[in-house]
């Protein structure tokens, strides 16, 4: 076969699944007793997946003009945001990127802040527990403008005016979905409450119909002023970066900062101009342990993040392939190390701008990890785990013991609700990698259904600010506060073998997101699964700690499985104490979870696409292309 057709070859299998088009593997493996329904992406130059089929083809346009694959992440994240069944441009974004020029790993933290007059007194006088999940007294700052801008002018080679056209092109008109269409007539009842996003999200007083073009004017406007900034300062002289953060500037402190407040407003929100402009997005040091030789990075304790980290050094010191994939023991292993993680994530982790300062270097100590696995009771569930102390091994005293004695004692009273702790429908995942190094993960949220957009900015509004909490019992470093970030779920993650990016994955899901990932990071390192074989593989899911969202239950010993998991595994894990349920979710509740990947074999010079299963639940099919 000649070069020419090879190339031809790998393009269809990426636009098969781009259409849709369910394909099945042949081969089962011993490990996992499970035939795949899709192929592995494989291409030689680059790689892209996400969540969304246009999206996906957003980023290979950047790939086939010469951009690197921060260039196609940009492109696909302005995507995904007027695909709008997952986030809107107003929302956050969440980003690791392997920069191969320096062999390092860079943070991007583009989650907005809370409004300056928003307090825990200011919720607490109307009546409420926590802050709301929608409307416009939910949003906080928009991050994603900023941080894409901010990716593109440190990180990428190409404008904001490449980048944003397929945005561009998609708010101009494309075929709707059925799946979208059916959640905008979900959330219709909210959409009518709100004149703007009315206007958009029901056309003509209805909820648009599948095929139907969905238009969405007035983004695509925002998208031009914002271009009309970049290109006018280039036209003076300036250069690329230059450019670029002119177009930054309109977005937050120019006529759009200006449509967005007055829309908000109008609505009751608190966003101010003063708000806007003084938000900034942060480059960081990502946080990172050592699993079995394999360097694993995420995000610090503003995200969910770190507990993956912390659940893998309590995870080193068992044999977990010996105990076999998801068998009782494992289950129960994985699910107890969870427990003690999350525990530490409900009481400890906040936005490290803002005092008190976060015990990251205690709560990533192996030595603690080692004390924590000291908990886990190999015979039985234990609901009544609470978080440790990590201040010792980071050589301090705990400030707050006397809260943190006063919430193992809540934890003791189980709640008998079962609350929500993932998203109808909110959040994507976005990877991307190329053959110079540049490997890209997004987990970009915020502004889902029902968006309130904001004035005719077309720009749909965070609803981020319920992850806050008001009681410092609760968590005294995620309490609200004026300029603060909340604590979000949102996850993506990268991993490097011997110095090489090795691994970039993420999947949307609320408080699942750390608990999949570990489980599709296990069955790559622990198991020899390829990457399709690990994002499809059953997973199960925990319950056992406060929700992010809504009125933050908790319901200990709750486990969800995937049905392929066998009914006598789950019989044995009634005998521990757990209340098992089997998922609804997916294709006849298989439950493998919305995973997008790349993993690269470097030997073969060879970048591998996996995504999850074609859930018929929120989740969505995952896309990919490849060249």
């Amino acid at each position: 076969m000649s070069a020419r057709l090879r190339r031809v070859r790998v393009i269809q299998i990426g636009l098969a699944l781009f259409a849709g088009i369910a394909m099945t593997a042949s081969t089962a493996f011993a490990a996992f007793q499970h035939t795949t329904y899709k192929p592995m992406l494989m291409g030689k130059e680059w790689v892209a997946v996400t969540g969304e089929p246009l999206s996906a083809t957003a980023g290979a346009r950047m790939f086939m003009k010469g951009g690197n694959a921060v260039d196609a992440a940009a492109a696909m994240l302005a995507a995904v945001c007027v695909l709008n069944d997952s986030l809107s441009f107003g929302g956050e974004n969440q980003a690791l990127i392997y920069d191969p020029n320096r062999h390092k790993v860079f943070a991007i933290n583009g989650l907005g802040i809370a409004p300056t007059r928003a307090t825990p007194e200011y919720f607490t006088r109307r009546g409420m527990k926590f802050p709301p999940a929608f409307g416009p007294l939910a949003a906080v700052t928009p991050g994603i403008p900023g941080s894409l801008i901010q990716m593109l002018a440190e990180f990428g080679s190409m404008s904001l005016k490449e980048v944003l056209q397929p945005a561009i092109e998609l708010a101009e008109g494309y075929p709707m979905e059925a799946q979208t269409a059916s959640e905008y007539n979900t959330y219709r009842s909210d959409f009518e409450k709100w004149d703007y996003s009315q206007e958009v999200f029901l056309p003509g007083g209805m909820p648009p119909k599948p095929n139907q073009i969905f238009i969405q004017r007035d983004l695509a406007e925002t998208f031009r002023k914002m271009v009309a900034a970049e290109q006018e300062a280039l036209g003076a002289g300036k250069g690329r970066k230059e450019g670029l953060y002119a177009a930054y500037d309109r977005f937050y402190k120019g006529d759009i900062a200006a449509e967005f407040v007055r829309g908000s407003r109008e609505g009751g929100g608190l966003i101010t101009l003063e708000d806007m402009a003084r938000w900034k997005p942060i480059i960081e040091e990502p946080v990172k342990t050592t699993y079995r030789g394999i360097d694993v990075y995420k995000l610090t304790v503003w995200t969910q993040g770190p507990v993956m980290l912390q659940v893998l050094n309590i995870l080193e010191g068992f044999d977990l392939k010996a105990m076999g994939h998801n068998s009782p023991e494992y289950i129960h292993t994985i699910y107890q190390a969870m427990n003690l993680a999350f525990a530490d994530r409900d009481f400890y982790y906040g936005d490290p701008y803002f005092a008190p300062e976060e015990p990251v270097k205690g709560l990533l100590a192996k030595e603690y990890a080692a004390e924590r696995r000291k908990f886990i009771d190999p015979q039985k569930n234990n609901p009544q785990v609470g978080p440790g102390d990590p201040y010792p091994f980071q050589g301090g005293m705990n400030p707050y013991l006397d809260l943190l004695q006063e919430m193992s004692a809540r934890r003791a009273e189980v709640p008998t609700a079962i609350g929500d702790h993932g998203l109808a429908a909110g959040t994507s995942s976005i990877q991307t990698a190329d053959s110079k190094g540049w490997v890209v993960s997004v987990t970009p949220s915020g502004g889902w259904p029902p968006a309130y957009l904001a004035g005719h900015t077309g720009i749909g509004m965070s609803q981020r600010m319920q992850s806050f909490v008001l009681d410092p019992k609760m968590n005294p470093f995620n309490v609200l506060a004026p300029g603060k970030r909340p604590r979000v779920t949102l996850t993506p993650s990268l991993a490097l073998k011997d110095s090489h990016p090795y691994l970039s994955f993420s999947v949307p899901g609320g408080d699942l997101q750390d608990q999949f990932l570990l489980q599709f990071f296990l069955n790559v390192v622990e198991f020899g699964m390829d990457v399709q074989q690990a994002a499809e593989a059953p997973k199960f899911e925990s319950f056992q700690m406060y929700s992010s969202f809504g009125d933050h239950p908790i319901t200990p010993g709750r486990l969800v499985l995937d049905t392929r998991i066998p009914r006598p595994i789950a019989d044995a894990l009634r005998a521990k104490e757990y209340k098992v349920e089997f998922s609804q979710e997916g294709v006849r509740g298989e439950h493998g979870g919305a995973i997008t990947a790349i993993g690269i074999d470097w030997e073969n010079q060879i970048l591998m696409g996996g995504q999850g299963i074609p859930d018929q639940g929120w989740a969505g099919p995952r896309y990919g292309i490849a060249w």
